[in-house]
Order: structure tokens, then sequence, then C-alpha cells
């Protein structure tokens, strides 16, 4: 199959470059040559993941119609750009965007922070909450209790619980979608049914448009398994999807699968309006392209807002949207409970393929989310979360404006993670003169496809009052160190993402 090319128009990319923000001046105050406040423009739109990297850039006399600027100005921004690794060109053929070979990546490793560990680490990698008490308690308590009957079967449902699918099935029409049982199949987790649809329905080489930045631990599976990621900027600020640019996606690239993170998304915390619901579900539908739905942060709106309709509710005929749901955001990630909501036959396909992976999600676990969403302790823990979140939130927000005033961010009104600007500095050096400061925190490449979003992090809202406090300063000191040199290791740190 033959590598997609993205194309940025001349038009497209002048858009861009006036929407940025003022440029940086000389010293003295004084502003750069024209040539080189282009390429500095050009180079933060794809570190930014504005434009992706390997994207065809317009011809130099295109571009300097758009701009109106001489073409010699284009020529020596675009020659600027080669010196520095962010342009790559052959005679004849044009030029694309890359990133330099130097520039500091991401590592791989996704393992935990040690428990060891814990005591003298601010562990700012992990999006997720302590188990909520005493609901927790109550739900394993209910699940012992309804346990003895399955305990005289085999154990293995690979559709999950027929009373958890009814109980999940039943949620979804309350909520105007109506849902028979069949169309739910229990995953371990939300990864788990992402894994299962991948092997399903994009095989080796196969295309999947996602969201830029998107969740980093979802990138990171479908790189292995084999996909060819096409990345899609996000809208500006907390504004959802910038729809021109997915329906250039969906129909040029005509990817198998594309993945989004309506509510909430994580990093950005964006949520999609109910107008860019109904227009990427006709995009997808037009392309051929089956949309992958993350609802895993749905349930946590931390700010009064009036939450669009599911996405999944403009597909009626269930041919184009599967929705993925899950415990582990809403509740505790130490519940591995996920689902997917899709047509019967494709659950069908799922539940088989499954026979050769995991077999089924534990029995126990399911009873106790079925005890939960059966008893109305699910809304009373979910309430709790969102108070704690919120807290969380608006302590660590507070803190980040005070001890790092250049750091730009918009407040997310829901999910759990604030996406911040660093003033300049590389978010990779950042992570590991954290670490070197006793503060774990992921660097904005993990987030984005080839290298993008290196002058960002992700912050959860995992932690509040005074340990938020701390993790600012600590934050602060860490950009001391990167500013004089001492945080430039040339090993990203090696830290979970969730």
């Amino acid at each position: 199959m033959a590598q997609w090319t993205s194309t940025v128009g001349a038009a497209q990319l002048a858009r861009q470059l006036r929407a940025q923000q003022s440029r940086p001046t000389g010293p003295g105050g004084r502003k750069p040559p024209a040539y080189r406040a282009l390429a500095d423009g050009v180079r933060l739109l794809v570190l930014e993941g504005r434009v992706p990297v390997a994207a065809r850039l317009p011809a130099e006399r295109e571009l300097a119609l758009a701009l109106s600027v001489s073409r010699t100005t284009v020529a020596a921004a675009y020659e600027a750009l080669r010196a520095e690794g962010f342009l790559e060109s052959r005679r004849g053929a044009g030029s694309w965007t890359a990133v330099p070979a130097g520039n500091p990546l991401p590592a791989r490793g996704l393992e935990p922070l040690p428990p060891e560990s814990l005591g003298s680490m601010i562990d700012l990698g992990c999006a997720s909450l302590p188990a909520p008490e005493p609901w927790l308690t109550r739900a394993v308590r209910g699940a012992l209790d309804e346990l003895p009957p399955y305990a005289h079967t085999h154990g293995d449902y690979p559709a999950g619980l027929p009373a958890l699918r009814q109980t999940i099935a039943d949620r979804y029409t309350a909520l105007g979608v109506p849902t028979m049982p069949e169309q739910i199949m229990v995953t371990t987790g939300a990864m788990g049914a992402i894994d299962a649809i991948c092997h399903l329905f994009a095989g080796r080489g196969e295309r999947i448009a996602v969201e830029s930045p998107s969740y980093a631990n979802i990138l990171q599976l479908m790189r292995e398994t084999g996909a060819r990621l096409v990345p899609v900027a996000m809208g500006e600020g907390l504004r959802g999807w910038d729809m021109n640019r997915w329906r250039q996606v969906l129909r040029d690239a005509a990817p198998r699968l594309a993945y989004v993170v309506a509510d909430f998304h994580n990093p950005t915390g964006a949520l999609a309006d109910e107008q860019q619901r109904r227009d990427l579900v006709d995009a997808a539908r037009s392309a051929g392209t089956v949309l992958v739905v993350d609802e895993t942060m749905n349930e946590l709106r931390l700010d009064p807002v009036a939450m669009p309709r599911r996405v999944c509710a403009f597909d009626p005929a269930g041919s184009t949207v599967l929705t993925v749901g899950s415990a582990s955001k809403a509740f505790w990630a130490g519940m591995r409970i996920g689902w997917v909501r899709a047509a019967p036959d494709v659950v069908r396909s799922l539940v088989a393929a499954r026979a050769y992976a995991d077999m089924g999600t534990p029995v126990l676990e399911q009873l106790a989310i079925n005890w939960l969403m059966g008893t109305g302790g699910w809304e009373e823990a979910v309430q709790v979360r969102r108070e704690q979140a919120r807290e969380n939130r608006d302590a660590l927000v507070a803190a980040v404006r005070r001890e790092l005033p250049d750091w730009e961010f918009a407040v997310p009104r829901g999910g759990l993670t604030l996406w911040v600007r660093t003033g300049g500095l590389s978010g990779s050096r950042l992570a590991v003169a954290g670490e070197r400061v006793g503060v774990r925190v992921p660097s904005g490449p993990r987030f984005g496809v080839d290298g993008a979003f290196e002058g960002y992090v992700r912050l959860p809202f995992t932690v509040g009052g005074p340990v938020a406090e701390e993790a600012a300063v600590r934050l602060a000191a860490a950009v001391d160190l990167v500013r004089s040199g001492a945080g430039a290791g040339a090993d990203a740190p090696r830290s979970f993402v969730a």
C-alpha cells in the first residue's frame, strides 16, 4: 500500500500562519527578518501538530502570492527549514515537512511508577484517581453475594455477563440511543475494546485517522498492530474538531478506521459540539471509514455544560460508529471493565475473534460494576469523583499560574487533563529534568505522531491541595534546569501514561 501524503494548500498555510500569535522579536526588541519569521512560523506549526509531518508544502511561488511576500523570502525560509531539518525537498517533486533526526522523541516504555518511588516522586503521568470509597467496597461485597450461581459455570463469557450487557444497553437506551444487549460486548477495559477493534478492522499497513494530539497509549497500541497513523489536527482552543481537516483526510486518505475522543478529549479536554458530531459521522459514512468513538471521559463533566448527544445517536443504522466505554476513568482504573457498543453482527465478529485473545473479562469485576449501575451507587460514586477532580483541577491551575506564569493553557470544563504549552521549552527535556527534581510528567510528543507537540506537557487532575502546589514548585525547578542546560539529557523519561 502506498504511503499517503497530505498536502497543505497555499491559502490554508497562509491562514494558519496569520492565526499564530505575534512572532518573537530579536535582540533589543527588533523583529526578525521576514524569511526568518516565516521559517519560524512553519516550524512551530509542525512542532504543534497543526501541519503534519511529511505533508507536502505549497510551491514557493504559490505561497509567496498567498502571503503577499516576495518569492525570495519564501525561498530563503524554505532553505532555512531544510538546514534545520524541518523540510525535505526533491528537485521537481516538491518539499515535505519533517522533524530533525536529533529531535527528542518520547520513550516507548509504559511501565508504571515503582511503588518504592511513590513517597519521593509526584506522579503526573497517570490520569487516574484513587478508588472511591465506600463504593468500591460495597460493589465488591455486592458482587460476592451474586457470585455463587456463576461459580457453578465454566466462567467464560466472551461477550460479557448477560446481566451487565443488559444493564449497559439500558443505560444507552435511557440516553435516547435505543440499544439491545446483543449490541454490547464487555471487554477488559477500553484498551481491550480498542485492541479488539483494531485487530478486526485494521490489519497491518491499514490507515487509521487519529486526532492530533491524541491519547498516548492508544497511539502506541495502534502502532504495535502495524497501523499507519494519519494525524488530524484539533481545532483551536477547546472547540473540538476542525471539520475541514477531517473531511479532507477522510476523503483523500480513505482510512479504514478513525479514532476520536468527543467528550473531554484526552489530552486537550475539548468537547465536540453536536454539529461536529453529526458532520463527522456523515463524512466517515461517505468515506467508508469506521468511526471509533472513545467515551471513557464522558461522565467527567466538571462544570455546568449542556452535553451534546452521543455520537452514535447520529448513526441510527449502526453501520459507521463503534462506541467504546469504560468504568476505569469515571470510577477506578483498577476496575478493568470496558465495553463496545456496535451493530449485532460486528459484536458477533468481535466475540468470535476474542476466543484467541483473552477469552473474557473477569466475572467478579463485571458483577461489581453491574451492582453499582443497578443500585444507584454508580451515580453517587461518579458525582464524588467529579467533585474531587474539580477541586484538583482548580488547585493545579492556580499553582501552575503562580509558579509558571508564562505557561499557556485553556481550562477544560471536564475530563482529567490539562494540555499545557511550556513557554517555548522542550517538553521532553522538561520531563527528563522533572524526574531529577521529583515530579514525573509526560511530554507532548507522547500524544502526537512523528514528534509533534515538543513544546507541550500534559498535567492530570490527580493531585490537589499542597501536593498540587508542590508539583508546580518542582515543575518550576525543572524549568530552571532546562534553561540552564542541566536538563538537556539525551534520553526521554520512561514514564507511564494513562
